[in-house]
């Protein structure tokens, strides 16, 4: 494309893939890259995935897919207004949730301690293996073969990667990701639209559970403006219809900071290419100081008011355990994996096998962990 910005990721200048491929010809290597990750069994998953609640806790709470799309929409906005590659923006946003395990961040804590003693777990980590090893679709290579400038970005869209996990480590000796520099701007763009996405949608999903009011979380700079005007242009609509027309403003509000922040400092760089951003000694794509101090206290509030209420906790702690109960029944006895898995686990305790059960359980849904916990406690239910 020829209107990109300068600074852009251009795909006529990939990288390419590890297994090379020919060119499609009718799809840019970055749109196919989006398409395999929407077709991947992972992505599907997240359909089930937590992001506060439970599946079952309500239809019309986020999930990890539902969240996924709305922050891909947010960075296609994004990429347009910087002049960047929408499409590479936008398969980043699709994919960088792909490895979460079930229960949101309580399953990550649980299944992080019980992996402590094989070098932890960590979610972005996970992501990249999902898509380069995890995928069993293409009769020619494991994963899905996307592309240099998809997989850079998946590992590091929020930052640098000073101390990469064991597995990360290795990919990149395969595999060179440039672990040590900056992402794209695309990539930046994504990590900012998961920001904007994942509070103001915590906000709306806080709300519909009735775990704070409106009128508490008004008392929020960033948030009460919003309100106001809302109530003041819409006095008569109900207060559903209040909290969504303010949070849909505070989205909007949100990226036209980033829109202005991001052109300041990409202004002060001058980038001439990609590699400027990658050398660059700091991201690009930013929340001006204020709106980062009011980002961090819509996040303090929703720490306090949401992911601590005592309902939230009682769910998180039952989840915590159902991981925490998996991952020692099944790395003390692997016999009981799925034949696919069980092949790969090796000996029972043995790190290799611990690594197996990661991947097996990071993989699971919320409601396919639950029912993966039944079979194996209740002597009841056949296996």
């Amino acid at each position: 494309m020829t209107d990109l910005a300068p600074y852009a990721v251009r795909a006529e200048t990939s990288r390419g893939r590890l297994h090379p491929e020919p060119d499609n010809g009718v799809r840019s290597p970055f749109q196919r890259d989006r398409d395999r990750i929407i077709h991947s069994a992972a992505f599907r998953r997240l359909q089930y995935k937590t992001q506060v609640f439970i599946y079952h806790e309500g239809d019309e709470f986020r999930t990890r897919l539902t969240h996924s799309i709305e922050v891909a929409q947010i960075a296609r906005s994004i990429a347009r207004r910087l002049g960047v590659d929408e499409d590479l923006a936008e398969a980043l946003a699709l994919a960088h949730d792909l490895g979460h395990p079930p229960f949101g961040h309580a399953g990550e804590e649980a299944l992080n301690g019980m992996m402590r003693p094989y070098g932890g777990f960590d979610h972005n980590a996970q992501s990249l293996k999902a898509v380069t090893v995890l995928e069993k679709r293409y009769a020619e290579f494991d994963g899905l073969n996307l592309t240099w400038e998809t997989l850079e970005g998946l590992a590091k869209h929020n930052g640098p990667i000073r101390r990469p996990s064991s597995f990360m480590a290795e990919y990149d000796s395969l595999h060179p990701l440039a672990l040590e520099t900056h992402a794209s701007v695309e990539a930046q763009v994504a990590a900012l639209a998961d920001d904007i996405a994942y509070n103001n949608h915590d906000l709306d999903d806080g709300l519909r559970a009735g775990l704070f009011t409106l009128e508490e979380a008004a008392a929020l700079p960033l948030i009460g403006g919003m309100v106001r005007e809302v109530r003041e242009r819409y006095p008569e609509a109900p207060r559903a219809r209040q909290a969504s027309e303010a949070i849909r403003r505070v989205i909007n509000l949100m990226v036209q900071d980033v829109v202005q922040e991001a052109g300041r400092r990409l202004a002060a760089l001058a980038p001439a290419s990609v590699d400027d951003i990658r050398a660059a000694g700091r991201a690009m794509v930013a929340f001006s100081a204020p709106m980062q101090e009011a980002n961090q206290q819509v996040r303090a509030f929703l720490r306090g008011r949401m992911y601590r209420h005592w309902r939230v906790n009682r769910t998180t702690q039952k989840s915590r355990r159902v991981v925490q109960v998996l991952f020692s029944l099944l790395h003390g006895g692997p016999d009981m994996l799925p034949p696919e898995w069980r092949d790969r686990a090796g000996e029972p305790g043995s790190p290799a096998c611990a690594g197996v059960v990661c991947d097996y359980i990071a993989g699971m849904t919320d409601r396919f962990a639950l029912d993966e916990h039944r079979r194996l406690t209740d002597p009841h239910i056949p296996g």
